[in-house]
């Protein structure tokens, strides 16, 4: 049971990235009914730590001991963690929590901290893709998957940039204590519950709305009418545009087309509907527009590598199949 949550952090740690972690794990939700963590916030550098703001710095009473009693240890990012040296002992509470089975979490940069205590090994791990070459010029050894959103490998469990990190915290929540207990969280936050979920969390994914200039509002109709079957030259008339110049600026504004768009749209909505929902597999084919149970199933797995049945199980427990 996920219950002690320790934060550690290094002399120049990211406070945003630190408060992604405080943020799911360290406010008291219990007048909704949601689980209170024993949080702390732990420094491996002394009790007063700067950070990359100007003027900001964070203490703390805990030190590395406290690392001890942790079911979950996060490690924020931090400027010059990708090149600089960690302190040893740090890197050995580290070693010896995985040991007992403690959880490890890095949020971006942190997963430095994590490959030179050596938990990267042989691991499959996520980091920011601005820094997935030097991780593996550092962590030869680390199978690094620089297109998701986070990798759990439990009970190394790694994430990608800055809002990759409330995706981590979040789906540990969601394994250890439910999508119930994930989803109020999320909605706290007002963010979503899940993004991209189960085995494939790619961060390929349709530019919000706001940036189409041209093909805005068809998106919009598109998101809200996923069960009807439509044609390009449907779509282009609602743009009051030529067919091949509404697909010429959809590609242009979307960086897809509109098919692999919708398509994209479906499986995410299906998503939802498999973690938030009993309804059946014919019911989600008919909402998503993919028509049967079969056409559901073959899309789903193309796009996330797991089954739609495999899916729910994964998010709501073997009975939820």
């Amino acid at each position: 049971m996920l219950q002690n949550v320790a934060a550690v952090l290094l002399d120049g740690v990211h406070p945003f990235e630190l408060g992604v972690v405080c943020e799911v794990f360290g406010i008291d939700r219990s007048d909704e009914g949601l689980p209170v963590y024993d949080f702390a916030v732990v420094s491996a550098e002394g009790p007063a730590l700067s950070t990359h703001v100007g003027g900001l710095s964070v203490s703390t009473p805990y030190g590395l001991e406290r690392l001890e009693e942790a079911d979950l240890i996060a490690v924020p990012a931090g400027s010059e963690y990708v090149t600089r040296d960690y302190p040893p002992e740090l890197l050995d509470a580290l070693v010896r929590a995985v040991e007992r089975g403690t959880k490890v979490l890095s949020v971006c940069s942190g997963v430095f901290v994590l490959g030179a205590a050596g938990l990267l090994d042989g691991r499959r791990c996520s980091v920011h893709w601005r820094q997935a070459r030097e991780l593996a010029v550092r962590n030869p050894r680390a199978i690094i998957e620089p297109d998701v959103l986070y990798v759990d490998e439990d009970p190394v469990i790694t994430s990608a940039g800055t809002a990759a990190g409330i995706d981590a915290c979040l789906h540990i929540v969601r394994k250890e204590q439910g999508p119930d207990v994930a989803n109020k969280i999320a909605r706290r936050m007002v963010v979503p519950p899940h993004r991209d979920g189960g085995q494939a969390q790619y961060i390929e994914r349709p530019l919000p709305k706001d940036t189409c200039d041209t093909v805005g509002e068809v998106l919009a109709w598109m998101e809200q009418h996923l069960d009807r079957e439509v044609t390009v030259e449907q779509l282009a008339a609602r743009a009051h545009m030529a067919p091949r110049t509404f697909a010429r600026r959809f590609q242009q504004e979307t960086g897809t087309t509109p098919y692999r768009w919708i398509l994209r749209q479906r499986v995410l909505l299906a998503q939802e509907l498999l973690e938030g929902s009993d309804e059946t597999m014919d019911a989600i084919a008919a909402r998503t527009g993919f028509g049967t149970a079969a056409a559901l199933r073959h899309q789903f797995v193309r796009a996330l590598g797991t089954t739609p049945n495999a899916y729910r199980r994964a998010f709501r427990g073997p009975q939820a199949a």
